[in-house]
């Protein structure tokens, strides 16, 4: 029997090398491949005991997204670590001052409200009416010139107070008349104050008198005009407070007569016609 060459037996296929693309991406080359994979586990580090006053918030640098740690290629990171911030609680109590003072601002803004509120009704029910002034005669008793700038003149009026109001008083005060000829004062009187009762009228009469009053030279042709024409335009202006009383209730304002007055030549010197009117001021 010859001998027939032996047969060589199988080797087992070497160990690929550890070139994988897992390795190649992730791993290092300069380290080793890593077989032991990271602790989940941080080191604890060690904590000071706070104070009562002190609460811990935690605030995460991230958005927690999802509870698992991330991992690559089977590596598992190291989770984040919280970041703990202390924050102090204010122990110290309100200034009892300060409580007092809100009291008393809150006491004080009811009193206001209350007063606004009764002071509303007692204008919607008694609803205040403005005085009337008025001229219920008047006579012009002399007018004479002097020289072409200076004149004189002597004149009476009867002046009508009225309080309309039928259930409220009033008092007049700092009352004064002037006499005014082309928007030229040439006279002026002042009134003594007075009181006045609800629904009453008052007479007073007064006596205004121009003496060397100066005019400029077109206001006094106009006068003269009007003298010869014997109708003589002038203007009675007067200024008064009023003050309404109503109980302990005092409220004043002030009033503005205007009355547009024509009167006859001396001697007559008698009203021919007059218009009156009355506002607030």
């Amino acid at each position: 029997m010859s001998n027939l060459p032996s047969t060589p037996q199988s080797q087992p296929p070497e160990t690929p090398p550890w070139d994988t693309p897992s390795s190649r991406w992730f791993s290092p080359i300069s380290t080793p491949w890593r077989t032991t994979p990271r602790s989940r586990q941080s080191t604890p580090t060690p904590t000071t005991p706070k104070a009562l006053t002190e609460v811990i918030v935690s605030k995460s640098p991230l958005s927690q997204k999802s509870l698992a740690t991330p991992t690559h290629d089977g590596i598992e990171s190291q989770p984040l670590n919280d970041t703990m911030v202390p924050l102090r609680l204010r122990t110290n109590r309100t200034n009892p001052w300060i409580w007092c003072g809100a009291a008393l601002c809150f006491i004080f803004s009811i009193l206001l409200i209350i007063f606004g509120i009764a002071t509303l009704v007692l204008f919607l029910a008694l609803r205040p009416r403005t005085p009337v002034f008025d001229v219920s005669n008047a006579k012009l008793n002399t007018i004479y010139f002097e020289s072409p700038v200076y004149f004189n003149g002597d004149m009476l009026l009867l002046l009508n107070f009225t309080n309309p109001n039928k259930k409220l008083g009033v008092r007049f005060d700092h009352l004064s008349v002037e006499l005014w000829f082309s928007d030229k004062k040439i006279a002026t009187q002042g009134v003594l104050p007075f009181k006045q009762g609800n629904g009453k009228t008052r007479l007073e009469p007064i006596r205004l008198i121009s003496n060397l009053v100066f005019l400029p030279v077109n206001h006094l042709v106009e006068l003269k005009r009007q003298v010869m024409t014997n109708q003589i335009n002038y203007e009675i202006r007067s200024l008064f407070r009023v003050r309404a009383v109503l109980g302990i209730i005092h409220y004043s304002y002030w009033l503005h007569g205007s009355c547009q007055l024509q009167l006859a030549s001396p001697p007559t010197g008698g009203l021919i016609s007059r218009n009156c009117t009355t506002k607030k001021w």
